[in-house]
C-alpha cells in the first residue's frame, strides 16, 4: 500500500498481467468467465462513515463472496497496525480471517478495494491458481481482481496529489486501468462511471489506450500503416530466407513485435500472434486474408497475413 510515498506508474508489470489474463481463462473456461459480465455495484459495497465499522466491514466482504460465487466461505474481518493494506490467512476454510490495516478506520470507504484483492486470494486458493513468487503472485490477484468484476474499486482508491497519496495493490494505476479496458471490451462495459477518483480516470483512459493498441497489432486487419509495412517485410525476410528458429527469433523477439514467423514442414508459412482478448497465442497459415477464432477465448479475428 503506498501511503504518502511515491507511487509506480507506467506499465512495467505488462508481461506478468498479460500472462494472468491467459491463465484465468485456461483455469475458468470462456463459459466460466461470462457469469461475471456484471461488476460489483458501488451501493452494494458502499461504507458511509455512520455505518459501524466491524458490521459495515462483514457486509462488504459477504458481498464480494457473493460476487465471486464463494457461498461456503464465511470471512471474519479485524483490523490490526500493519504495513500492508490487508492480509489473509488461506486456510483449509470456509473460514477465513481477514486482517485490514488500521488506517481504514478512518478511510472506510475503501475497505471494499481492499476486501476485493483479499477475497479474490481465496477464490484463486480454491481454484488452486497461483504464480511462483510472491511478486508475480500477487499480480495475478490484481488481474483476476480487475478481470473478474471487482477491480475498479482497486483503481477507484487510488488518490495522488501534491501533499499526499494513496494506492493499493501491487500493479500501477495504468496497469489497472488496462485490465479494467480489456474486461470493458469483452462486456462492452464502461467503469468510468463508477470512479470518484479523477486520478483512477485519467490512469483508465491510459490503460484503455494500450488496450486498444493490442488490437491494432499486424497481422490484424485493424492494424495501422507503419505495422503493416512492418508486417510485410518481415514476411518478405521469412520467405526468402527460411522460417528457421534464427528467422523466427528475429521476426518477434523486437520490441513492439508480437508475431512470428514459423514453418510447417512442407506446407505453407505460418505466423503466430496473441490474441488480443485472452492472450494466447495463435498460430495462423500465410496466405492474406484470414478469419481465425481463438479456441480459449472465443475471439473471432480478422487477420491479412
Amino acid at each position: 500500500m503506498a501511503n504518502g510515498g511515491p507511487v509506480q506508474h507506467g506499465f512495467p508489470h505488462l508481461q506478468t498481467v498479460r500472462a494472468s489474463i491467459t491463465a484465468l481463462y485456461r483455469r475458468l473456461s470462456y463459459d466460466t468467465i461470462q457469469t461475471f459480465a456484471t461488476s460489483v455495484a458501488p451501493a452494494d459495497v458502499a461504507f458511509c462513515d455512520t455505518d459501524d465499522l466491524y458490521l459495515g466491514a462483514q457486509r462488504v466482504a459477504r458481498e464480494l463472496v457473493r460476487h465471486y460465487r464463494l457461498p461456503d466461505a464465511r470471512l471474519i474481518v479485524g483490523f490490526r497496525e500493519m504495513t500492508h493494506a490487508a492480509n489473509v490467512e488461506l486456510a483449509a476454510g470456509p473460514e477465513y480471517f481477514v486482517e485490514l490495516n488500521d488506517r481504514f478506520r478512518t478511510h472506510r470507504r475503501d475497505i471494499g478495494a481492499a476486501l476485493a484483492h483479499e477475497v479474490m486470494h481465496v477464490y484463486l486458493h480454491r481454484l488452486g491458481l497461483s504464480f511462483p513468487g510472491t511478486r508475480d503472485n500477487e499480480i495475478l490477484t490484481d488481474t483476476a481482481t480487475t478481470y473478474l468484476g471487482a477491480g475498479w474499486l482497486l483503481l477507484d482508491a487510488y488518490r495522488e496529489d501534491a501533499a499526499s497519496s494513496q494506492k493499493l495493490g501491487y500493479l500501477t494505476p495504468e496497469e489497472f486501468g488496462y485490465v479494467l479496458a480489456k474486461r470493458a471490451l469483452v462486456f462492452a462495459e464502461d467503469p468510468s462511471v463508477w470512479f470518484t477518483s479523477p486520478q483512477a480516470y485519467t490512469a483508465y483512459v491510459k490503460g484503455l489506450a494500450e488496450a486498444r493498441r493490442d488490437e491494432q497489432q499486424p497481422p490484424l486487419t485493424a492494424a495501422g500503416w507503419a505495422g503493416r509495412r512492418r508486417y510485410a517485410r518481415d514476411r518478405r525476410h521469412a520467405q526468402d530466407h527460411g522460417a528457421g528458429a534464427g528467422a523466427a527469433a528475429r521476426a518477434g523477439a523486437r520490441p513492439g513485435v508480437p508475431y512470428a514467423f514459423t514453418p510447417d514442414g512442407r506446407g505453407p508459412l505460418r505466423v503466430s500472434f496473441p490474441c488480443p482478448t485472452c492472450q494466447q497465442r495463435i498460430r495462423v497459415p500465410v496466405r492474406g486474408r484470414v478469419r481465425a477464432r481463438c479456441g480459449l477465448c472465443r475471439t473471432v479475428l480478422e487477420c491479412d497475413t
